[in-house]
């Protein structure tokens, strides 16, 4: 699990700073074995495939969504209360967060310690 939670730690340096120069790379290293972890319980290697997975088919799904947006305006809006797997650490909260996040018809607008994400949504036709 360290090792993932390595490459979480990277690839948000990686986006932050959008640079994948040699120097860069031992900074968000550094960094990354800098930062404190949290020494509570960690997530099953299973759930962390299964939001990687989510996290890969989230790219092509964006640029649909972009497209769809462009080629189609949403002119609603909703906010949703999604919940939060009681088994997620912080960093597949995170995950999930960008993720929702990542796609241009949603953003999660709040975070809930109580296990609920507010999304908020654009839509094509009125919310019923």
């Amino acid at each position: 699990m360290i090792i993932l939670d390595l490459v979480l730690r990277l690839m948000i340096w990686f986006l932050l700073t959008s640079d994948l120069s040699v120097t860069n790379i031992v900074i968000g290293v550094a960094v990354a074995l800098i930062l404190p972890r949290n020494s509570g319980r960690s997530a099953p290697i299973r759930e962390w495939l299964r939001t990687l997975w989510k996290s890969l088919l989230a790219i092509p799904q964006a640029y649909l969504e972009a497209i769809e947006i462009i080629l189609r305006p949403h002119r609603y809006e909703e906010i949703t209360q999604e919940h939060v797997s009681s088994r997620r650490t912080p960093g597949l909260i995170f995950l999930d967060i960008f993720i929702i996040t990542f796609t241009p018809k949603t953003i999660v607008t709040h975070y809930h310690e109580r296990g609920w994400y507010d999304v908020h949504w654009i839509r094509r036709r009125k919310p019923q």
